[in-house]
């Protein structure tokens, strides 16, 4: 994503505005409000944020800039209260290393997807004891991940258009790919599973295939068959060139909040369908939200009660002022992430 930042930073088109702000309710706040909920320590440039079941906040690091730190991963209170951190064991510092607090299992502890040895990991925040539950295979970049069908772990890759399934046993299966999940030096950022509906929302920076130009990023639906088996992949909504679409959360309405991490650096609402409702903040490429600290990379919308928490990466400017989590008032409660009651690894 650095590299891609970079380049577009040479040169890259607006996104159109498009309907309004939603009506708010009387006495709520005003939608799109946003307040810095916490700065994140170094190594700073956190990438997603996940809200536990417990209440507590998490968000790991997700790019290193030197080799002389691992990535750490950051616990604070629904409040924005920093509680404790936990270095990453047993990364190459000497590569590309960071990791996103991605899910949790039905036991508290939480998933960590780690880049420098393509892992996907667990951290008991009461033990602090780290675990080894999967590696993707041929030096993949695990970048999101959901619970899914079959009680198993769904993780995107980053750098290639495959879907990886985790079995709670830590079998790694190549469970869907398609050129079009294949982006422009790297691709498929969010990944969301509808129970209600049986689908994966799964949201994608640019594209290398298909009628659109390679910088526009996509939101796709991939429905799923009997079995849990895959099924067809649908264009819900397509971005404006160079905003990189990346994580995203859901709200009761069915709306998808989805964080532009692209040099417009906005946040976008569409309806469950796939249209574009509106955009905060209104003009692009500015990054002011009225807070204290603007937009900058924002890389994730995670619902805590009606706001999204947008981890602000800072991935270009390198900011570390500017790398915290962002809290930003939407109007309503979101959907909570799907969490069966066998979406745990058994203990070994």
């Amino acid at each position: 994503m650095r590299r891609l930042l970079t380049a577009l930073s040479c040169g890259v088109l607006g996104a159109g505005l498009l309907a309004g702000p939603a009506p708010v309710a009387e006495g709520a706040p005003p939608k799109w409000k946003t307040t810095v909920f916490a700065k994140v320590p170094s190594p700073g440039y956190p990438a997603y944020v996940h809200k536990q079941r417990n209440g507590r906040v998490y968000a790991g690091t997700y790019i290193a800039k030197d080799s002389t730190q691992a990535s750490r991963v950051f616990e604070w209170t629904a409040g924005g209260m920093l509680l404790r951190s936990w270095p990453v064991p047993h990364q190459d510092l000497a590569a590309d290393h960071g990791v996103q607090v991605a899910n949790q299992t039905r036991d508290g502890r939480l998933i960590l997807l780690e880049t420098s040895r393509s892992s996907v990991m667990t951290l008991n925040p009461k033990t602090g004891k780290f675990r080894r539950i999967a590696k993707i295979p041929g030096g993949g970049v695990p970048n999101y991940a959901t619970w899914g069908p079959q009680n198993a772990l769904y993780v995107t890759d980053y750098s290639d258009g495959v879907i990886w399934k985790i079995s709670r046993r830590g079998k790694v299966t190549r469970w869907f790919d398609s050129t079009a999940l294949d982006g422009v030096e790297f691709g498929t950022t969010g990944i969301v599973y509808r129970p209600g509906r049986r689908d994966f929302l799964i949201s994608q920076q640019t594209s290398a295939s298909g009628g659109s130009l390679p910088s526009n990023g996509h939101l796709f639906r991939l429905t799923t068959r009997e079995g849990g088996r895959a099924g067809a992949l649908s264009t819900l909504w397509t971005s404006g060139p160079g905003e990189l679409p990346d994580g995203f959360g859901i709200g009761r309405s069915g709306h998808v909040y989805i964080a532009m991490a692209g040099l417009t650096a906005q946040l976008v609402e569409l309806s469950a369908t796939g249209t574009e409702l509106d955009r905060f903040p209104d003009t692009p490429f500015t990054g002011e939200n009225g807070s204290p600290i603007p937009f900058d990379t924002p890389c994730s919308a995670t619902f805590s009660g009606t706001k999204v928490l947008v981890a602000n990466q800072s991935a270009v400017q390198g900011d570390a002022s500017h790398q915290a989590v962002l809290a930003v008032e939407v109007g309503e409660r979101g959907r909570p992430p799907y969490l069966p009651k066998k979406a745990t690894f058994p203990l070994r």
